[in-house]
């Protein structure tokens, strides 16, 4: 009689990258065929590590100040944030209300709505870069399979700290305000965390502008968020379920 067990330990072998990989599908734009497959695997490995992309998914308002400074507050099922601040040149307190899809929005500098197109359309542009920049600092492990990016695995190597590391590495194509940006990102074997990146100001800049570690992780809701990034870190990190409205759409 024909023993069908070796066979199927062959299909379960062949399609198990296949499954997990269904388990959290690329972002559209992800340049899945120029990208390793072990890259792809181990970026599934940290997203499962994290909580799972069902987690992710399932999560909806996200709050933290970036370093101690810019406040935000984001719906990630609508697009919708609150940005809170201070400006560096003026000194003047100010807050944006905006959708992330539509770049439409509200903004109040010192208590007065900006109503002057010109100047409203400058300080919406701005929302979205300084959005783009904060999110990614806090939420990066979760978006190494987003639109634009394609992973390279460059084996292993120690962290700053000594410890062993699988790395990453992040490149980007036509999508957000520096595509030309380069990371390498350090996931350590003991723990299975992003605990580590590089940052390349060019792809093409042989040595890292600098290395941040990522520390400190813990649980926020169902998903996991670290702080530290050495000797700066963020603050007031909270995962709702639920939230009033006005907090999205009110400057009160």
């Amino acid at each position: 009689m024909f023993d069908i067990r070796p066979v199927l330990i062959l299909v379960v072998l062949i399609l198990a990258p296949v499954l997990a990989s269904a388990e959290n599908p690329p972002a559209p734009g992800f340049d899945l065929a120029g990208s390793d497959a072990q890259a792809v695997a181990l970026a599934d490995q940290v997203m499962e590590r994290l909580g799972g992309r069902e987690a992710w998914d399932g999560t909806r308002y996200i709050t933290w100040s970036f370093f101690g400074n810019r406040r935000h507050v984001w719906d990630k099922y609508t697009g919708d944030i609150r940005i809170e601040g201070i400006d560096r040149e003026t000194k003047k307190p100010y807050l944006i209300l905006m959708n992330l899809h539509s770049k439409q929005g509200r903004v109040w500098s010192d208590g007065a709505e900006i109503t002057d197109p010109e100047e409203l359309a400058g300080r919406l542009d701005y929302a979205e870069a300084v959005w783009i920049n904060d999110s990614y600092w806090i939420f990066m492990p979760y978006k190494l399979k987003d639109s634009g990016v394609t992973l390279k695995y460059l084996g292993e190597k120690p962290m700053q700290d000594g410890r062993p590391s699988q790395v990453l590495q992040l490149t980007f194509e036509n999508v957000g305000k520096t595509p030309d940006n380069k990371y390498y990102v350090y996931v350590a074997k003991d723990t299975g965390l992003v605990e580590q990146w590089d940052f390349f100001e060019s792809a093409e800049n042989p040595e890292p502008r600098f290395q941040n570690p990522w520390h400190n992780w813990q649980r926020f809701g169902s998903i996991m968020l670290s702080d530290s990034r050495g000797e700066r870190g963020h603050t007031d990190i909270a995962v709702f379920s639920e939230l009033a409205s006005e907090v999205l759409s009110s400057p009160d």
